[in-house]
C-alpha cells in the first residue's frame, strides 16, 4: 500500500460505493487520470500512467473537459505539463484540450516520470524527459 495525505478540498470526483456494509469513495475516471498525471508514481510509473490515459481517450468515459476542470481544481501545473505532452504523443487531434493545458503550465520544470531520469528539457512543456520520450519514441 502506498498512502498519500491530501486537503480536504481535493476530494472530489468520487462516489461513494458500499463494499458489504463499508461505504468507500471511488474516483471517477477522469479523477483517476488526474492523479496519476500529478503523480505517475501512484500508478507504477509514467508506463502504466500513460496507458491508463491512452485507455480512457478510447473509452465512453473519456470527458476531456471535465479532466481540465479537475486539473484547474486541483492547481497542479505538473499535472497539466504531463497532460498536455501525453496528450500531443498520443491524441494529438485533441487540440482544445491540449491548448487547455498549454495556457496552464506554471513556472519551473518538473520530469515526466519522477522516478526514471530525464536528460531533455521539452521546453514547449516545461518537462524533462527521456531520450526516448524526447523522440518520440514511446513503444520502444
Amino acid at each position: 500500500f502506498l498512502l498519500r495525505s491530501i486537503l480536504p478540498e481535493s476530494l472530489f470526483g468520487t462516489k461513494a460505493v458500499w463494499r458489504g456494509q463499508v461505504k468507500v469513495n471511488v474516483s471517477d475516471p477522469s479523477r483517476t487520470v488526474l492523479v496519476l498525471m500529478d503523480d505517475p508514481v501512484l500508478g507504477g510509473g509514467l508506463r502504466p500512467s500513460a496507458d491508463v490515459l491512452q485507455s480512457y481517450l478510447r473509452s465512453e468515459s473519456k470527458d476531456l473537459k471535465l479532466l481540465v476542470s479537475y486539473a484547474e481544481r486541483l492547481g497542479s501545473g505538473a499535472a497539466f505539463k504531463r497532460l498536455g505532452f501525453l496528450l500531443e504523443q498520443f491524441a494529438p487531434g485533441e487540440r482544445e484540450a491540449i491548448e487547455a493545458c498549454r495556457k496552464r503550465i506554471t513556472k519551473g520544470n518538473v520530469k515526466l516520470d519522477p522516478s526514471l531520469p530525464a536528460d531533455r528539457l521539452v521546453t514547449a512543456w516545461r518537462l524533462w524527459v527521456s531520450e526516448r520520450w524526447a523522440k518520440g519514441r514511446v513503444n520502444d
